[in-house]
């Protein structure tokens, strides 16, 4: 094994000395790094692993043993790789035409076993996740797609490329999401859906076609919104989905009519800047929610 192994992120950058032995304690002999790798000094590797070039992995951070990191990672701190997972792939593209890109996984994240997650092109030039993230075994994010912080993506969920999630998402198991959809902050998305159309912040989404199914109350009162809050935002999902208005005349409508709120502002600009449409209420033995107790 290379001994001139560079250990850094972010402002912790130490070189190691030529004549200092690995400290096989931490990273085990039968791992292979790159000697341009550069990671933090307590970052424990398991045995098997292939750390490529250009690769940073921050303090505290465990990677299991078969991972196989590539060229253009940037793990944070604290993180854990689980056994099998490949992050820094090329795209799955046939557009990608080797341009310089990374994948970006912020600090606390787990990534669990055989997750795959490729690295950017063009467009968007990286693949990011967030901190505090959980991505449960086999699933897939490709190329170009933002995952924010605090999300869970459960077991073998698939995402297509240029896919943007927000804060706090949590998609169920065996998710399949269509390239460019945009899925809002505090959202809810119930196992097995196939998802073609954006779906709007702080909702709980279901059926087939995967619709509005009410509003995340719960996650809502778990991340300490107020029961007034709640209702406010029942309260505007009411007028796009139930007051019998197409989507122009909702946004309208709340806009005229309501006060101008964080949460009012924030569904008005993610519906209107919507590029594939938002999905739609179930038509057929729906249920209002009841406002919040």
């Amino acid at each position: 094994m290379k001994k001139n192994i560079l250990y850094k992120v972010e402002s912790d950058i130490t070189e190691k000395p030529q004549n200092q032995p690995t400290d096989h304690r931490m990273i085990h002999p039968h791992t292979y790094i790159h000697p341009n790798a550069r990671l933090a000094t307590n970052v424990k590797i398991d045995p098997f692993t292939v750390i490529h070039q250009d690769v940073e992995i921050g303090e505290g951070t465990w990677i299991g043993s078969n991972v196989t990191i590539m060229e253009g990672a940037r793990i944070g701190r604290n993180c854990r790789i689980f056994p099998g997972a490949v992050i820094c792939a090329i795209p799955q593209d046939l557009k990608f035409q080797g341009e310089y890109s990374n994948v970006l996984i912020g600090d606390n994240t787990t990534i669990r076993e055989f997750v795959t997650v490729n690295r950017g092109t063009k467009d968007r030039e990286k693949t990011e996740i967030g901190k505090n993230c959980l991505i449960q075994a086999y699933c897939h994010l490709a190329h170009d797609c933002v995952v924010g912080d605090n999300c869970i993506l459960s077991n073998n969920t698939q995402v297509a490329g240029h896919v943007v999630i927000e804060d706090w998402a949590i998609l169920g198991g065996m998710c399949a999401i269509h390239q460019f959809v945009h899925i809002g902050h505090h959202s809810f998305l119930s196992g097995g859906s196939l998802v073609g159309k954006d779906v709007p912040p702080y909702v709980k989404a279901g059926r087939m076609p995967l619709s509005y199914g009410g509003v995340n109350s719960v996650g809502l009162k778990r991340r300490g919104f107020t029961i007034d809050k709640i209702n406010h935002i029942l309260d505007i999902y009411r007028v796009i989905y139930n007051k019998g208005l197409n989507t122009s005349q909702a946004l309208e409508f709340l806009e005229e009519e309501f006060p101008a709120t964080d949460e009012r502002d924030e569904i008005v600009t993610f519906i209107r800047e919507s590029s594939r449409g938002i999905i739609k209420r179930f038509t057929k033995n729906s249920m209002d929610e009841d406002y919040a107790n």
